[in-house]
């Protein structure tokens, strides 16, 4: 996902990964901005998303991994639409969750994001906007992702990335380019997501020729995390071909 102090660790490592990481080999990787994965020159890298996209592909390829399964959140899930289309040899089944990409503005719950002053006030609006109203997050984590926002490498990418989403008017895709999309893909969705609501959930299964839809409730934007034990289930049953 592309919020403040997000990074692959603090996303997935305690708790979905590990899931995951019982049947496959599991690689969690930070788009370029977020966690360790910094440009040397980050003070003039181009933060677009086509740059996440590139990043993606060169990834794999250096891995010789491809084709791959990838699991996508918000604006990683967008990354992965772009990348299914642009590079289908590259991938294999494709999961996305509370998924970017579609035409939905830029009001709501993605203010918080916007607008993030780096300050645990700031941080605590942000998790509230990404979760749903009866989750309680773990300070430690909201902690973790305040740290990381704040150093100065980061916090300056994240600045970068927001003005590049503001200046195209969000994270969205042509939908037909969306819709070149021909393997497999589950579309999960918490009832609740603040960020993508349900009815692009609904809208991406329209487009994607070979989608499965999982709607879950008491959840939102961050499946992964509020619960992780039923998402990583529901997922690793799609990639197994059970769904």
């Amino acid at each position: 996902g592309g919020g403040a102090g997000a990074d692959a660790r603090g996303n997935w490592e305690s708790l979905a990964m590990p899931l995951f990481a019982q049947s496959r080999r599991v690689i969690a990787m930070d788009m370029v901005g977020f966690g360790d994965s910094l440009p040397e020159h980050h003070e003039t890298f181009d933060y677009s998303p086509e740059s996440r996209v590139e990043q993606l592909a060169a990834f794999i390829e250096a891995l010789n991994i491809g084709p791959v399964d990838i699991i996508g959140n918000s604006m990683g899930g967008r990354t992965s639409v772009a990348l299914a289309s642009d590079r289908p040899e590259l991938v294999d089944r494709l999961v996305l969750m509370g998924s970017a990409g579609l035409d939905h503005g830029m009001g709501g719950a993605l203010q918080a994001l916007v607008h993030y002053d780096f300050t645990l006030v700031g941080m605590e609006r942000i998790v509230a906007a990404l979760t749903h109203d009866g989750f309680t997050p773990e300070p430690a984590m909201v902690q973790y992702r305040l740290d990381l926002s704040c150093r100065d490498a980061n916090r300056e990418a994240f600045k970068q990335t927001m003005m590049q989403i503001k200046e195209r008017g969000g994270l969205w895709l042509e939908e037909a380019r969306i819709a070149k999309v021909k393997q497999r893909v589950l579309v999960v969705n918490g009832k609740n997501d603040k960020v993508v609501p349900v009815s692009q959930a609904i809208r991406y299964l329209e487009l994607l020729e070979n989608s499965t839809g999982v709607l879950l409730p008491h959840c939102g934007h961050w499946a992964m995390i509020e619960h992780p034990g039923v998402f990583a289930a529901i997922a690793t049953s799609f990639l197994d071909g059970h769904l």
